[in-house]
C-alpha cells in the first residue's frame, strides 16, 4: 500500500488531487457547472448580440473552471465574480466561495473576495430586478441584498466551519500519531528495562546461591578430605570430622529449604527436622535450588548479619584453618542490606582461603568507623603441608563480591600481598537501619 492507500502498481490520484474520489467529485461538479453555464450562455449571447454557439462555448468554458477549485480557489472565485454580470455561474459562485473559505488561503483574502462577490451579486440583482419589475426602490434593494447574502454568506460560513473541522481533525491525527510514537518508544524502553531487570535478577540469584552454598559445601569438602586422611589412623578424629560434615550438610540444606520456601507462596511452611546429608546430597540440593531461583524468584529478605561473623569464623577454625578475628570500634545499627553484604564478603573471602590457600594463616579485620564499616580478609602464604582440597572454582567469587559492594556505593579492592598471600578489602557506607 502507498501513503494514499492505493495498491502499489496502480496509478495514484491524478494531478493535484489527494484522493481519486476527490478527482471524480470535482469532475462531476465541473461537468454540471459547465452544462449550467452553457445553458445560461444562450440568453447571454442573445443579449450581447453574439452567435448562440459562442455564448454556449463561453459558458461551457467558464463553468468548467470549477474543476480547478482545489488547485486555484482564488481564480475560480474571480471567474465567478467576473461573469456575474452575464447572469451565469450560480453553482460556480457558491461552490467556489465554499472552497475558498475552507482552504488555507489567508482570511483577509477570503474576506475581500467574499465582499467583492457580495457586492457584484447585489449590483447585478438590483439592476436586473429594477429593469424587469416596476416596484418600490426599497423593496428592490431589500430583495437584492437578501439574494446577495443568501448566495455568499452561507457558503462562506459553511466553508469556514469545514476548514476549521478539517484542521482540527488533522491536529488530532497528528497528536494521535505523536502519542502512538511516544507509546511505542515507552514500550521499547519498558522492554529494555524489563530485560535489564531480568538480567540483574538472574545475576543476583546466581550470586546469592553462590554465597549461601559455596561456603558450606567448601567446608564439607575440607572435612571430608580430612576424614578420608585420618579414617584409619585416628577414628576419634574421623568421627568428629564426620559429625562436622553432617552439621555442614544440615545447615546447607536448611538454608536451601528457607530459600525454596520463599520461592513458593506465603505463609512460609514450618521447616521439618532435617536429616543428616552427605556432600553429594547437598550438591544435588544446590542444583534444585538453582533451578527454582532461575524460575524467577527472589531471595529471602532476612539475611545474615555482622553478629554471625564469630560463628562463621568458628566454622573455618573447626575445619582446621588458623583464623584470627580483630574487631575495631563499636558496632552501630546498620541497614540490613549493609550487614548482609559485609557478611557475604567475609564468607566468600574465607571460602577462597579454603580453596586456594590451605594451611595458611588468615586474619579477619572488621572496623566500625564514623559513617562506614570496613572489612578485610588477608591470608598468608600456604605452608605446603596441608593437602589441596581440590575444590572447583568458577571465578565468580571476587566478581560477586565486587558487584555487591559497588551496588551499595562502597569500595572494593582485592589482590596479592607482598608476603605471598592474598587480601580482600571492602568499605561500605554505614547506612542506618
Amino acid at each position: 500500500m502507498t501513503k494514499t492507500g492505493e495498491v502499489e502498481g496502480r496509478a495514484g490520484p491524478p494531478l493535484w488531487w489527494a484522493r481519486r474520489r476527490d478527482a471524480v467529485g470535482d469532475l462531476v461538479l465541473g461537468g454540471v457547472s459547465a452544462l449550467e453555464c452553457a445553458w445560461e450562455g444562450v440568453p447571454f449571447a442573445a443579449e450581447a448580440g453574439l452567435p448562440t454557439a459562442v455564448g454556449v462555448l463561453f459558458g461551457f468554458v467558464v463553468g468548467a473552471t470549477l474543476v480547478l477549485r482545489r488547485r486555484w480557489p482564488i481564480a475560480v472565485v474571480l471567474v465567478g465574480i467576473a461573469v456575474s454580470p452575464a447572469a451565469m455561474g450560480f453553482l460556480l459562485a457558491v461552490v467556489g466561495m465554499y472552497t475558498l473559505a475552507s482552504s488555507e488561503v489567508p482570511r483577509r483574502i477570503t474576506a475581500t473576495l467574499a465582499s467583492m462577490s457580495l457586492a457584484a451579486t447585489f449590483v447585478v440583482m438590483y439592476l436586473r430586478t429594477r429593469g424587469d419589475v416596476e416596484a418600490d426602490t426599497t423593496l428592490v434593494v431589500v430583495l437584492s441584498g437578501f439574494v446577495a447574502v443568501a448566495l455568499t454568506v452561507p457558503p462562506v460560513l459553511f466553508g469556514l466551519y469545514i476548514g476549521a473541522r478539517r484542521r482540527l481533525m488533522e491536529s488530532l491525527q497528528e497528536r494521535a500519531d505523536s502519542l502512538e510514537r511516544e507509546l511505542s518508544l515507552l514500550a521499547d524502553r519498558a522492554e529494555e528495562r524489563a530485560e535489564w531487570a531480568r538480567t540483574e535478577e538472574r545475576t543476583r540469584i546466581a550470586r546469592e546461591m553462590h554465597d549461601v552454598v559455596a561456603h558450606r559445601v567448601s567446608l564439607m569438602v575440607v572435612h571430608a578430605a580430612a576424614l578420608e586422611a585420618v579414617a584409619v589412623k585416628d577414628p576419634a578424629r574421623a568421627a568428629k570430622n564426620a559429625a562436622l560434615v553432617g552439621d555442614m550438610g544440615r545447615q546447607a540444606l536448611t538454608e536451601l529449604r528457607e530459600m525454596l520456601g520463599v520461592l513458593r507462596a506465603p505463609p512460609k511452611p514450618t521447616p521439618a527436622p532435617v536429616p543428616a546429608v552427605s556432600a553429594v546430597s547437598a550438591v544435588s540440593a544446590v542444583s534444585v535450588a538453582a533451578v527454582a531461583f532461575a524460575a524467577g524468584a527472589g531471595a529471602a529478605e532476612d539475611g545474615p548479619s555482622l553478629g554471625e561473623l564469630e560463628a562463621l569464623v568458628g566454622q573455618s577454625r573447626a575445619a582446621g584453618m588458623t583464623v584470627e578475628m580483630l574487631v575495631h570500634g563499636e558496632r552501630a545499627a546498620y541497614a540490613a542490606v549493609v550487614e548482609q553484604t559485609a557478611f557475604r564478603v567475609v564468607q566468600e573471602a574465607l571460602t577462597n582461603c579454603h580453596k586456594h590457600a590451605p594451611g595458611a594463616r588468615v586474619v579477619v579485620r572488621l572496623a566500625h568507623r564514623a559513617g562506614e564499616v570496613a572489612m578485610q580478609v588477608e591470608n598468608g602464604p600456604c605452608d605446603g603441608k596441608a593437602p589441596e582440597p581440590g575444590l572447583p572454582s568458577g571465578g565468580n567469587g571476587l566478581v560477586g563480591m565486587r558487584e555487591r559492594v559497588l551496588a551499595l556505593g562502597g569500595v572494593f579492592v582485592s589482590g596479592p600481598t607482598d608476603a605471598g598471600g592474598f587480601k580482600v578489602s571492602a568499605v561500605l557506607p554505614g547506612e542506618r537501619g
